[in-house]
């Protein structure tokens, strides 16, 4: 039952013959985990808060940076350096104050995803890696939860939901792993600011549809959105009865032991004579915050290569790992005999830690 207040502060959604107070009651009892606390989760958090949901989940390892300021605007200046989780749960309970807000502030893991998703009724994810949504995905469908997904690329955007009501699944409709190179970051690409605010709160859309048990829920269909155009197009995927599921492992989108050998920043600082340094990052990267060695861009690296000839044991950085992967590619190319090892993800997080 909603008590007087609830009444009055949902009033414009039980006003609605669809919802009523019946269906605010549903709202008040569902329970929703979200997967990441940035760009996609900072709306969908606001709009599940704002609309009564009585239980949300947060799960992030992340910290507040100044660059996430431009798209998530859950936070504000002062919120740089803290934990996403506890920023967000801060922000969400001055929002809403009857919700119950719970935090994990830790990665999904194999080890950890199937216990979190048991707790909750619907999971949306909105990471920005393959690693992630794969065993998202895997984990909704062992543990029987609807998925609602969305993604982000630039000025580009996707929604689905999977594993609804035994619906199609993320496998079904990307049977493939694709690599890190084909989903970079927006630290490494760029995005637009308001982008991952449509996405998010389409993807709340589909979480309170979910709930409500009204409209046509994105079961079996991909909205791809352009937001430079402002086109959708709807594509349908069916269910691959070949997608099975029998167990939970993660997925490593990097293949990092294929193609280099890793190296963590603490193995670096063990013996930094055994290592050439190259930043691949941009210039604006490298003058904010940098641990030395050579600098080539990424982008300029197959014109320059030849300022590395001379150099072995080249340990190649950038701000997560995944643009010195694509370095490594390029230079295995034209030196195949040299050592070259990728920093393992790369130094954001040493850039947080020197800020505090």
């Amino acid at each position: 039952m909603l008590t007087r207040k609830e009444k009055q502060r949902y009033n414009r959604h039980t006003l609605l013959d669809e919802i009523g107070e019946v269906g605010q009651s549903k709202l008040k009892d569902a329970k929703v985990l979200v997967i990441g606390a940035g760009g996609l989760g900072c709306p969908v958090l606001q709009y599940l808060a704002a609309a009564g949901v009585g239980k949300i989940g947060i799960i992030d390892d992340d910290v507040v940076d100044i660059s996430n300021l431009q798209r998530q605007i859950l936070y504000v200046e002062k919120n740089v350096g803290e934990p996403k989780v506890i920023a967000a749960k801060n922000r969400l309970q001055k929002m809403n104050s009857a919700i119950d807000i719970v935090v994990y502030n830790e990665r999904l893991t194999a080890n950890n995803a199937q216990e979190l998703f048991l707790m909750y009724d619907i999971v949306v994810e909105g990471s920005d890696n393959f690693t992630t949504k794969y065993l998202a995905n895997d984990a909704a469908v062992l543990t029987n939860k609807p998925l609602v997904f969305g993604s982000i690329y630039k000025f580009d955007g996707q929604v689905s939901v999977f594993n609804y009501k035994n619906g199609p699944t993320y496998r079904c409709l990307f049977p493939a792993v694709g690599s890190a190179e084909e989903m970079p970051s927006c630290s490494q690409v760029g995005v637009l600011g308001i982008l991952p605010g449509i996405i998010g709160n389409l993807q709340a859309n589909e979480v309170l549809k979910i709930i409500l048990g009204i409209g046509e829920v994105l079961s079996g269909k991909l909205l791809l959105f352009d937001a430079l155009q402002m086109q959708t197009q709807l594509i349908p995927f069916s269910r691959d009865p070949e997608a099975k599921i029998t167990e939970l492992k993660e997925v490593n989108s990097l293949c990092a032991t294929a193609i280099s050998d890793s190296v963590t920043y603490d193995e670096y600082l063990k013996s930094p004579e055994c290592f050439n340094l190259l930043d691949v990052r941009n210039a604006e990267e490298r003058i904010a915050f940098s641990i030395g060695g050579l600098h080539i861009p990424l982008s300029q690296l197959e014109s320059r290569y030849s300022e590395l000839t001379s150099k072995d044991n080249l340990l190649v950085y950038c701000a997560s790992g995944i643009r010195s992967l694509k370095a490594i590619t390029v230079l295995k190319k034209i030196f195949n005999r040299k050592k070259i090892f990728n920093l393992a993800g790369g130094i954001q997080k040493l850039k947080f830690d020197s800020e505090r």
